[in-house]
């Protein structure tokens, strides 16, 4: 996290990669494979490791949603059609609020510069005012995010009908490189499935697909739905107040263990940094989520920042600051994590 791969160099049989962090002296590390998933970088990063070029080219889209308080009761979402043919959901959010979204449109600037436009806003409160009896303006937008899709070019004519599909491209003329030209989150599963079978021969493995049946990190419950599993986690802690218990147990799963370990009261979490979230939880994010930054916290790994203070990310980045996760403390930590486990 925070880190580019700021050199690339292809020998013999391997490939020697130099790793530049944000702060920090830069390392260098060796691999048989390398896998191009940088999104919306993807042809830039290829240049960089080949100095050639790809066939393939992605078609950057921005998708933009905001939230709102919760504007209807029960806990189904809403899908949506505008008379340019979009389709807009508006779907229940943090048990507090709705987020509505997404939106289509054609992006050329810099990926790590995307932010909602004005244009969206409106686009997206007027398309709600289209259906809900609740009329929506700027003032209620409590949040908002926007990000690209690296989508596969396919040369269609506009942004809401380029394909959601992916392409995988080898290049074996020496150690491989496999480069991912679209795709979307829904489909990661399978991606990952298809790149590693394009690179087994390349590994020398012959093991077969696995993933289908896997639980996610936190899946697994050994069996048990989660209202049972939540149930059990109480009789182990019972001093977990019930508030912290629930969002702890929906945010981390069976994970939430880890987490809590062999802690017997609220004092051992640590420091109450804000409101509900203590010193034990921010090192778990750090030590096992590679969070580092308080928007990393507040937004990235969680939506805490919905329900917490506004200056919230101020408070945490200095905590953050006084308290470093030195190489010493991050393995106390995981010791300290994983001893329930």
């Amino acid at each position: 996290t925070y880190t580019r791969c700021s050199e690339l160099q292809r020998r013999d049989k391997d490939w020697r990669a130099t790793l530049s962090p944000r702060t920090g002296a830069p390392t260098t590390v060796t691999a048989r494979v390398i896998v191009n998933a940088t999104g919306p970088w993807v042809a830039d990063f290829l240049k960089l490791a080949t100095a050639g070029c790809s066939s393939r080219r992605v078609r950057l889209v921005q998708g933009s949603h905001i939230v709102v308080r919760r504007m209807f009761e029960h806990s189904y979402a809403y899908i949506f059609q505008g008379a340019d043919k979009r389709i807009v959901f508006a779907i229940p959010y943090e048990h507090d609020f709705t987020l509505i979204g997404t939106t289509d449109v054609e992006y050329a600037g810099q990926p790590a510069n995307v932010r909602i436009s004005e244009a969206e806003i409106d686009y997206l409160c007027k398309m709600a005012n289209s259906y809900f009896s609740q009329s929506l303006s700027r003032a209620d937008v409590i949040w908002s995010y926007a990000g690209v899709r690296p989508l596969l070019d396919d040369q269609s004519d506009d942004a809401s009908s380029v394909t959601r599909d992916y392409h995988l491209d080898l290049d074996d003329k020496g150690p491989p490189i496999l480069s991912v030209f679209g795709g979307k989150l829904t489909t990661y599963r399978r991606l990952a499935e298809q790149a590693m079978t394009v690179l087994a021969p390349h590994l020398d493995t012959n093991r077969t697909a696995w993933t289908a049946s896997a639980a996610l990190p936190g899946g697994d419950m050994d069996g048990a739905d989660f209202s049972h599993f939540s149930r059990s986690l109480r009789s182990i802690y019972p001093w977990l107040a019930p508030d912290l218990r629930k969002r702890v147990t929906r945010a981390y799963g069976s994970r939430c263990t880890r987490l809590l370990a062999t802690a017997t009261g609220t004092a051992d979490l640590g420091e109450e940094v804000l409101p509900g979230l203590y010193a034990r939880e921010i090192n778990y994010l750090r030590s096992e989520e590679w969070a580092r930054t308080a928007d990393d916290s507040l937004w990235r790994r969680s939506k805490l920042g919905l329900h917490l203070p506004v200056d919230s990310a101020a408070k945490l980045t200095r905590w953050l600051t006084d308290h470093p996760l030195t190489p010493t403390s991050a393995q106390a930590t995981h010791a300290v994590l994983h001893s329930r486990a």
